[in-house]
């Protein structure tokens, strides 16, 4: 398996634990809620040691895999890129800082966090995704 195959399992991981966590703590199951979220960092994390090691050994060596399409495909494309780039560095932090709120048991700031880091935090896994879908399985062939 390659390793943007890999990278897009980790984040519809990421995806299905953050939502499965969240149903547990809408039911009061909060062992259960703890347990599914620490894998859904671990499934995270573990993107992003694959994806930073894919742009820091793999890519310079095989190249890049460019988006084919034009037009407002290819707009509709960058916008979602650019949209996952920028909430998964923003996310980072916050992810970190929910679960040190969640480690000091400060159960109101954790809550704060949570409802802003959330969402972003399912945002940026399913658009992971969702850039490995429109690069590796519907990218139509280079031009030429």
């Amino acid at each position: 398996m390659e390793l943007p195959t890999i990278n897009a399992c980790l984040n519809a991981s990421a995806t299905v634990l953050l939502v499965s966590g969240l149903v547990a703590i809408k039911r009061g199951r909060r062992d259960l809620h703890e347990r599914l979220m620490y894998l859904a960092l671990l499934a995270s994390a573990a993107f992003l040691a694959c994806y930073l090691y894919y742009h820091f050994v793999i890519v310079p060596v095989k190249g890049e895999t460019r988006f084919h399409y034009t037009g407002w495909l290819r707009t509709a494309y960058l916008v979602m890129l650019v949209s996952h780039i920028v909430l998964a560095v923003v996310n980072l932090p916050m992810v970190i800082m929910t679960f040190v709120q969640a480690r000091r048991q400060n159960w109101t700031r954790h809550k704060a966090w949570a409802k802003v880091t959330f969402p972003i935090w399912l945002y940026v896994s399913v658009t992971g995704v969702l850039v490995y879908l429109c690069l590796y399985v519907f990218n139509a062939p280079a031009p030429g």
